[in-house]
């Protein structure tokens, strides 16, 4: 396994082809879709396209979303990460965007702020990233409370493809 980051109880690394089917697992349950504006996938092959995405992603900026693995078991448990979005969006472009998401049965245990911290001091740290921008719908106020955790502070909401979105900023 190539690690990229270690915390307490995670590891986080490039996710793999071999990720398709927890990805599917989780990417296929409505509970993790609730909110995230758009409905489940219901195919592998869907994982297996944002798989090779991700994988171009890092070929193309050296950076995207990484795997978390939870150390006890070497489970893959959801992701955390960037992505840099160049089409504009809400008056940006070229513009780092972190997302992250978990298995429903990891939830509620700090993973994802675990790995989300780390991830954001590697992007300051190592890759000197400026600024790190990040969105939810209104609705999601878990993920919200997240990015407050993190050090993000909200700068606006917007309207996106018929839903009410919030846009989150953290500078270095």
């Amino acid at each position: 396994m190539n690690i990229i980051l270690e915390t307490d109880r995670l590891y986080l690394r490039e996710i793999l082809p071999s990720d398709d089917e927890k990805m599917f697992e989780m990417d296929s349950d409505p509970e993790v879709y609730k909110f995230l504006g758009r409905k489940p996938i219901r195919d592998i092959d869907q994982s297996r396209k944002m798989i090779k995405n991700i994988i171009q992603q890092y070929k193309d900026n050296g950076i995207g979303r990484w795997a978390i693995i939870e150390k006890n078991s070497n489970n893959f448990i959801g992701w955390t990460g960037f992505k840099f979005e160049k089409e504009e969006l809400n008056g940006n472009s070229n513009y780092y965007d972190l997302r992250f998401r978990l298995l429903r049965k990891y939830w509620g245990k700090g993973y994802i702020t675990e790995a989300t911290k780390a991830a954001i001091a590697y992007a300051f740290e190592k890759l000197d990233i400026k600024e790190i921008c990040s969105m939810t719908l209104v609705s999601n106020e878990k993920s919200q409370q997240v990015l407050h955790k993190l050090g993000f502070s909200l700068t606006e909401k917007f309207t996106y493809q018929g839903d009410e979105i919030t846009w989150y900023k953290r500078s270095r």
